[in-house]
């Protein structure tokens, strides 16, 4: 037999078998996984940190660069209804928002509000870089304008006036008299008007439910203005020199 025909014998007997041996169609039975732990007893392969040493450095490079100057802390708990470090992330938002928003829809931006647990760190005093933007806004939140109804407005000042935690918030004013009941609210330094509607900067996570906090159940139109939380405050590192914010009386209580 030549070497041809055999290897067509050869090729004839194993397409037979896998036609005589194919089966009906598969299921799958279970599936079954384990936790792998990435901790710090796994070994660094050389190769790999190697290759990727240049773009590190880099990141850190850019990371670490300073921007800004912080000349004290600014800290979550240093105001009974409005902290130093909550009101620089609204003030900020608030700040960078209305240029662009204003040159986008031509209308104006009446406050901000975002939520207190959005703020995930504060800022130490000295050198302020692209690295702590990072550490206080981890998350890819966008900055979202909502167009509020003045009765919806109002419920949410009340849920302001009774949360448990200071919800950060800027260009409005809340005080409440000696008892704790509301005493008046101003908004762009005009007292606030509930037949008309607002316009209300905030986070997309908190538009689309959030935490169910309560803030925007109830909104009359969403703008997106393609612009991240985190990048909002890095270019206001960028532009401030020296950051400025303390506890004031965007929020407070008369003796």
């Amino acid at each position: 037999m030549s070497v041809l025909k055999l290897k067509q014998f050869v090729i004839f007997i194993t397409l037979c078998s896998v036609v005589s041996c194919k089966e009906g169609p598969q299921q799958l039975s279970k599936i079954e996984g384990k936790q792998l732990p990435i901790n710090a007893s796994l070994e660094e392969v050389d190769s790999i940190a190697s290759f990727i040493a240049p773009f590190r450095n880099r990141i850190n490079e850019v990371l670490d660069s300073t921007l800004a100057y912080a000349p004290k802390p600014f800290l979550l708990d240093d105001g009974k209804r409005n902290t130093s470090m909550g009101n620089l992330m609204a003030d900020i938002v608030f700040e960078e928002t209305a240029p662009i928003f204003k040159s986008r829809t031509g209308n104006d931006l009446d406050f901000v509000v975002l939520n207190y647990g959005g703020v995930r760190s504060i800022i130490s005093e000295g050198k302020v870089s692209a690295r702590n933007a990072y550490e206080v806004m981890p998350f890819e939140n966008r900055i979202a304008i909502v167009e509020m109804s003045g009765s919806a407005v109002r419920e949410l000042i009340s849920f302001l006036i009774n949360a448990t935690r200071r919800h950060p918030f800027s260009g409005m004013q809340i005080v409440l008299d000696k008892k704790g009941s509301l005493e008046s609210v101003n908004i762009q330094g005009k007292p606030f008007d509930e037949t008309r509607s607002y316009f209300v900067g905030t986070s997309d996570y908190l538009v689309q439910g959030g935490p169910s906090i309560g803030f925007f159940k109830d909104t009359i139109s969403t703008t997106d203005v393609d612009y991240l939380l985190r990048n909002a405050i890095i270019d206001h590192f960028r532009k401030a020199d020296t950051l400025n914010a303390i506890v004031d009386d965007r929020f407070i209580q008369l003796d």
